[in-house]
């Protein structure tokens, strides 16, 4: 069927196409190819198979995108590892004992190890940034209601998911934004535009710019002390490229915002399952999903109305705190993830002993910097800029204000030019093993 539809892309593609002829892969989540499996990476979803294009898919095709796949991912993209027991572990290109990260980790492999130059991913709670991180590539999360979700999703998560893409480099990565952003028909909102194309913007100097960055955690989660070296000598090269830079982060109330993730994750995944369900005509069972997310779907689904609203609302308040803090900075500066990628097997979403809330805590121990940036809208940015000592990547993670991609992409190309990380690549020896294991 792909190879059918392949042949007929590549019939049609012309010059003005940026992406004419490039190979592609899609994540079995949200996004939605006309005759393309659509499993969810769970088995309750097994076989269920779309009858149309999403918009988003539609704007990739007249990229000039030739889809070619789709690629693994948690069960309902609620993990921060890509081991769905449908699929199998996917394994990160660096260390085969490692994951690539979630839940776009299928996308993050198959970058990384050069199966495509750029896939499909999206972002609920870190799914881009956090594989990008685990598996060194480039990872936008642009702001909310920049990239359609349409026809659909109105806002995929309550506003906490966005879609768009794992990618080698800026270029790419601006070019790819300029491609598929803006608005589709009836769509929720409108977003505020840029000044200019990003592939354009990011051919002039950045501008220099008052930067925040941290190592702490609002939550008080642990940060390997890797993870902190390569922000302290991020911090150095920002310096040395005539940006102002200061130690601050935003604070916020972490109690009801961490309640507010757990309700809103749960109340979707309850009704992903369902729509699942009657895709498939498959009973929603222990037999077919998950432990932590078969949890996750009855906290869903004795959730009342009032609590998802109250959800909501905190983090409506949470993003109005943010806004706050950006008021006074540019980009703020972190890790992507706390540690490094975690090893295979550390986060079993198939765990029997592990209630809905402590699921939610363990993922947003791990990736604790993330979460945040899915509720207050605004772009983030994970760039691979540094290395364990044992040979993991380490992403960094920047984030801007609302609606101001633009900032991040000129900022990034400025630290790809000035500490290039092009030539950097993973043991070639994995590759077919992670062709296999990374896409279906």
């Amino acid at each position: 069927m792909l190879e059918e539809q392949a042949e007929k892309e590549i019939s049609t593609l012309n010059d003005n196409q940026p992406f004419a002829g490039v190979p592609f892969l899609i994540k079995e989540v949200v996004l939605h190819a006309e005759g393309v499996p659509h499993s969810m990476g769970s088995r309750v979803a097994e076989n269920a198979v779309m009858s149309v294009d999403s918009e988003l898919m539609k704007r990739f095709k007249n990229a000039g995108f030739v889809l070619s796949g789709t690629t693994t991912t948690p069960e309902f993209g609620y993990n921060a590892a890509t081991e769905a027991v449908i699929y199998g572990p996917t394994r990160n290109p660096w260390n085969l004992n490692h994951s690539p990260g979630g839940s776009s980790g299928g996308a993050g492999a198959s970058v990384a190890s050069g199966i495509v130059p750029i896939a499909h991913g999206n972002d609920g709670g870190g799914s881009i940034r956090i594989p990008a991180s685990c598996s060194g590539v480039v990872g936008l999360k642009p702001s909310r209601g920049r990239v359609p979700m349409g026809p659909y999703n109105s806002e995929a998560l309550n506003g906490l998911a966005i879609e768009f893409a794992l990618t080698k480099t800026i270029r790419d990565t601006a070019t790819l934004l300029d491609q598929v952003a803006g608005p589709d028909l009836g769509c929720y909102s409108i977003i505020q535009s840029p000044k200019m194309p990003y592939s354009k913007a990011i051919q002039q100097k950045v501008l220099p710019l008052k930067i925040a960055w941290t190592t702490e955690t609002n939550s008080g989660a642990f940060v390997d002390p890797e993870c902190i070296e390569a922000v302290h000598k991020a911090v150095k090269l920002l310096e040395e490229l005539g940006h102002e830079v200061v130690e601050a982060r935003p604070v916020y109330d972490q109690a009801p915002f961490s309640r507010a993730t757990v309700d809103i994750w749960t109340a979707n995944i309850y009704k992903m399952i369902v729509g699942a369900a009657e895709l498939t005509g498959k009973t929603p069972s222990r037999d077919n999903i998950e432990a932590a997310i078969w949890q996750c779907y009855e906290y869903g689904k004795d959730l009342k109305a009032s609590a998802l609203l109250e959800a909501i609302n905190t983090n409506a308040l949470v993003s109005r705190q943010v806004a706050t803090f950006f008021a006074d900075y540019d980009v703020l500066l972190s890790p992507t993830i706390g540690t490094l990628p975690a090893k295979i097997g550390e986060l079993n979403a198939d765990n029997p002993n592990i209630s809905a809330i402590e699921w939610t805590e363990q993922l947003f121990t791990y990736a604790p910097f993330t979460n945040l940036f899915n509720a207050t809208g605004q772009p983030s940015l994970s760039l691979p800029l540094a290395m364990s000592a044992s040979g993991l990547p380490i992403g960094l993670q920047f984030t801007g204000r609302f609606a101001d991609e633009l900032t991040l992409l000129q900022l990034g190309k400025q630290l790809e030019e000035s500490a290039p990380w092009k030539d950097r690549k993973p043991p070639v020896h994995v590759g077919a093993e992670i062709a296999e294991i990374a896409t279906t």
